[in-house]
This record gives structure tokens, C-alpha cells and sequence, in this order.
């Protein structure tokens, strides 16, 4: 790996990321989970900044790189409604009754 830390926080996209740690990846994959991947990975990269705040900057990409490529695979073996990221998918919504809330009288 031979980006820097600044390089790193300059990116946005995907596609981005996964050229700056040289890693593969299937389009498609990320064409349809793209926030979702994004979302799982800066997760991921909280935990590493809030659980490892010494790391070194070279410690510290490894570990992005690493994280990254979890939160690749969480989205090839899952979906995005499985993984439940974003509000919308918590969220009951308003104007809908459930089978279990109807019930004979």
C-alpha cells in the first residue's frame, strides 16, 4: 500500500477506495450495495478510530484495508435489508397494517 492517510480522507467513492487499497471487486456488487458498503465500512472504520486511536498511519490503513474488504463481503453473503443500515429500513411504516395486527372478531 502506498497511499497516505491524507490521499485516503480525499477519496469518495467506492470505486475510490477499492483502487487505493488495490483491491478487486465486482462491479455489479457494488453498483446495486454501493451505500451500503460504504455505510458498513465507515462503521468499521469508527470502531478502528475509536478502539485503536495509536495506531501508526501505515497500522491505520491496514486496518482500513481490512475493513473494507469485511464490508465488501458483508454485502456478497447479505443484503442491504438484512443488514438494516439505514433508517428507512427500521422504520415501520404509517400507512400499513401487518397480518398479525388483524385480527376476527
Amino acid at each position: 500500500m502506498t497511499g497516505t492517510i491524507d490521499e485516503f480522507k480525499k477519496l469518495v467513492d467506492a470505486e475510490e477506495f477499492f483502487q487505493f487499497f488495490n483491491m478487486s471487486y465486482d462491479l455489479e456488487v457494488v453498483n446495486v450495495n454501493r451505500l451500503h458498503i460504504l455505510k458498513k465500512f465507515s462503521q468499521y472504520i469508527q470502531e478502528i478510530d475509536d478502539n485503536s486511536p495509536d495506531l501508526s498511519q501505515e497500522e491505520k490503513l491496514n486496518q482500513y484495508s481490512l475493513a473494507l474488504q469485511k464490508a465488501y463481503q458483508v454485502f456478497i453473503e447479505s443484503t442491504p435489508h438484512e443488514q438494516k443500515l439505514f433508517k428507512v429500513f427500521n422504520d415501520k411504516q404509517k400507512n400499513v397494517v401487518t397480518l398479525t395486527e388483524i385480527t376476527s372478531d
